[in-house]
């Protein structure tokens, strides 16, 4: 009797152990580019406590799936896939996928992006919209969720106008992020080809233009993509062409930028370009990636004007850093090394913010795109 209590005891305390195990492994998918060597989406399971990360599964088939959004109720996943013209002249897709229980995804529907090369996707708070960006055509597009999580073709699609100084990069217009505001129904649109942050309103199952249609960025800038300040008044765009971070304040009713502050140290002088940008849960930090620098920058956020100051610039151990995500708890990062083919594990310093290179990290071809299954 006292043999069988004591195992007993033991198998409790292991189906226990196992479940915190378990907790403790988050889903990791990661959106690449085919074209660059990659085989698809790869699902990896990511530690909490460890900062280990591991690869599971690949799905293949998808043409470079280089950005990945899940939904709020974590049950489809809605991909933009550059498809080449050979494949689509019209353009590329957005993919829809039901997520599995154990991670998988299942394939549900595709419909045309409307513009050459999606290079961004977002979901309404509700799921019941879905956004592309195309960069190629400058266009954005808006498309009804059925309640099975397929797309339906698109119900509004816009194509911006302009251009900016930079005849190379900006001969025309270029959305390069789409976002539902979380605060109301404003979309905003972030162009790199028009110096622009587009400003619409989901209304009626359309993206109409609202009373304000944009921010102007400053010249040259090349907005790319963005992140709001939970008090709803501010928004960071992070701009590719020069290096910087624009702050855009709600200001009576109406988006003015009041800061501009370079993300790259004083003395860097060789070419870089910026790519994402992040919040930190508790808005005390902003983080952005330079390509060519090769690194993570870290702002302050003032407490009273939602400013920001310039603290420093870590490694991100590879090469071309395009996509990060920090950790459902806000204790990691993780970096997309486009280049050097791996994504590294950062610790969060909580005092600093900074991210500090845990030695950890995995190889996979092309990595563009993170997103945790929460």
């Amino acid at each position: 009797m006292k043999n069988l209590f004591l195992y007993l005891l033991l198998f409790s305390s292991t189906l226990v152990g196992f479940a915190q195990d378990t907790e403790d492994w988050k889903k990791l998918y990661v959106g690449t580019f085919t074209s660059e060597g990659a085989e698809g989406i790869y699902l990896c399971n990511f530690n909490l406590k460890t900062g280990d990360i591991q690869l599971e599964k690949t799905f293949k088939a998808i043409d470079d799936p280089s950005f990945l959004k899940i939904s709020p109720d974590k049950k489809y996943i809605y991909v933009a896939g550059r498809a080449s013209d050979k494949i689509e002249k019209n353009g590329g897709y957005i993919y829809a996928y039901k997520i599995e229980k154990n991670g998988d995804i299942l394939f549900l529907n595709k419909q045309l992006s409307h513009g050459k090369d999606p290079c961004h996707v977002d979901v309404s708070a509700d799921g019941k919209f879905v956004a592309v960006a195309n960069y190629t055509s400058g266009t954005t597009a808006l498309y009804p969720v059925a309640q099975d999580g397929t797309v339906n073709p698109a119900c509004s699609v816009n194509r911006n106008e302009g251009s900016g100084p930079d005849k190379s990069r900006q001969a025309s217009p270029h959305a390069h992020s789409i976002k539902f505001s979380p605060f109301d129904s404003s979309v905003f649109s972030a162009d790199l080809g028009t110096d622009q942050l587009d400003i619409f309103l989901l209304k009626n199952k359309k993206l109409t233009e609202a009373e304000q249609k944009f921010v102007k960025i400053p010249e040259g800038s090349g907005p790319r993509h963005f992140d709001f300040h939970p008090n709803g008044e501010i928004i960071y765009v992070i701009n590719e062409l020069n290096s910087t971070v624009s702050v855009v304040k709600n200001q009576n009713n109406e988006w003015k930028v009041v800061q501009n502050i370079s993300s790259l140290p004083g003395d860097f002088a060789a070419e870089s370009y910026c790519a994402d940008v992040h919040i930190s849960n508790d808005a005390r930090f902003l983080y952005g990636s330079n390509r060519g620098h090769n690194s993570i920058t870290v702002f302050a956020i003032d407490d009273l004007t939602q400013n920001l100051a310039f603290k420093g610039a870590v490694s991100v151990e590879g090469n071309w850093p395009r996509n990060f995500t920090l950790s459902p708890d806000n204790k990691f990062m993780l970096v997309a090394n486009q280049r050097s083919g791996n994504i590294t594990v950062f610790k969060i310093n909580e005092e600093t913010g900074f991210p500090e290179f845990t030695g950890k990290q995995i190889q996979l071809p092309a990595p563009v795109c993170l997103e945790f299954l929460n």
